[in-house]
């Protein structure tokens, strides 16, 4: 069955760095936008001429911050993925962005571009919390970006982080009200998590970030959200993303699924199957030596890994465990009867999924899983 395809264009580029984050981005005082355009295109062609003919479901910009991105080199990415593959006719093309006003006022370039859907940042609707998160925006503009966004793309989601540093479950409820009185069709809501190398990371390691959510508060908080979003006609179709029935990622359902995706720019990642075998790539990550390497090597892919059958097994269910409809039986080629016992996973209709009770503790049922 064919999963879907689709391209990653990460742009490596942020106005600052946030503490939190663990991505692969970085601030740079120039950036010339003439070569990065030709590198992508020119990587464009190089997975073109391997993937062969095929049917293209998606497109995602991310990084990084892509709408700090010439909407010309949007366009002309767009304008050479839709030839270079065959378009499904219902092909989404995400750009994720921040609601900063001088992106909001490019939106309606992105969106002449080829942009049919944007994934905004917004983080927090309070502005205290969003200086702290080191954040550029304030929440009103992040109220006018929304309000930007709708009238120019025919689909918008915004990101929030909760669990944030004196968050109580009270703020958490009214700030999820606001943000859902907000929303079109989708919402990726996601826990703070303190990740090593990050200064969150660092200051966390020497006990300098006070008022983080005991193991039980964000328990409560990820039950508070799954309710108040399942209310609001937006029940969860994976761990952090949220949705009206229809309006799901296509994108990140490309990755949920096992489906093929080709990744270009620094540090991005794709799986690719050519004839019969499945391939993990990887891009160097610092955005000079990508670029150096496509310039002068013509790829800047840096790793390529073949996947055995035990490999592709795994990451499907991994990967397929996170969606609420679960993966395929057979694929499970362990005893979940104990695991069924205590209400973590169950089984119908030839899927097996996590419940709700499963689902916040999903790392651990895969470790049980694939051990």
């Amino acid at each position: 069955m064919d999963k879907g395809f689709g391209l990653y264009v990460h742009w490596p580029f942020c106005q600052a760095k946030c503490p939190y984050c663990d991505f692969n981005s970085h601030v740079s005082s120039t950036i010339d936008h003439d070569r990065w355009r030709n590198a992508f295109l020119r990587e464009l062609a190089r997975v073109r001429e391997e993937s062969g003919d095929r049917v293209i479901n998606s497109i995602f910009f991310g990084g990084g911050t892509p709408s700090l991105m010439e909407p010309a080199t949007v366009a002309a990415i767009v304008a050479v993925a839709m030839d270079a593959w065959r378009p499904a006719n219902d092909i989404e093309i995400t750009l994720e962005a921040n609601p900063t006003s001088v992106e909001a006022r490019r939106f309606s370039r992105f969106a002449d571009a080829g942009v049919n859907r944007v994934s905004i940042g917004v983080q927090s609707l309070r502005d205290a919390d969003l200086k702290a998160l080191g954040r550029l925006h304030s929440a009103d503009e992040a109220r006018r970006a929304l309000e930007v966004a709708r009238s120019n793309f025919d689909r918008v989601s915004f990101d929030l982080i909760y669990g944030r540093q004196n968050q109580t479950l009270e703020d958490w409820r009214t700030e999820l009200g606001e943000a859902l009185e907000l929303a079109a069709d989708h919402l990726s809501l996601y826990q703070l998590t303190i990740e090593p190398g990050t200064a969150f990371g660092e200051r966390f390691a020497r006990d300098r970030l006070p008022g983080l959510p005991s193991e039980d508060l964000g328990a409560d908080m990820y039950e508070l959200t799954q309710e108040l979003t399942e209310a609001a006609g937006l029940p969860a179709y994976e761990i952090s993303n949220h949705a009206s029935p229809g309006a799901e990622s296509k994108h990140n359902l490309i990755y949920w699924n096992s489906g093929d995706w080709a990744g270009i720019g620094p540090g991005a990642h794709g799986r690719l199957t050519v004839g019969n075998a499945r391939y993990a790539t990887e891009t160097y990550r610092k955005p000079r030596e990508w670029l150096d390497a496509v310039e002068t090597f013509g790829t800047g892919e840096s790793k390529r890994d073949t996947l055995s059958p035990e490999g592709i097994r795994e990451e499907a269910i991994m990967m397929g465990l996170r969606l609420s409809v679960g993966v395929d039986e057979d694929i499970i080629m362990i005893n979940i009867n104990y695991l069924t016992h205590l209400g973590l996973l169950e089984s119908s209709a030839g899927k097996i999924r996590a419940t709700a009770k499963g689902r916040p503790l999903l790392n651990g049922i895969l470790r049980e899983l694939l051990a």
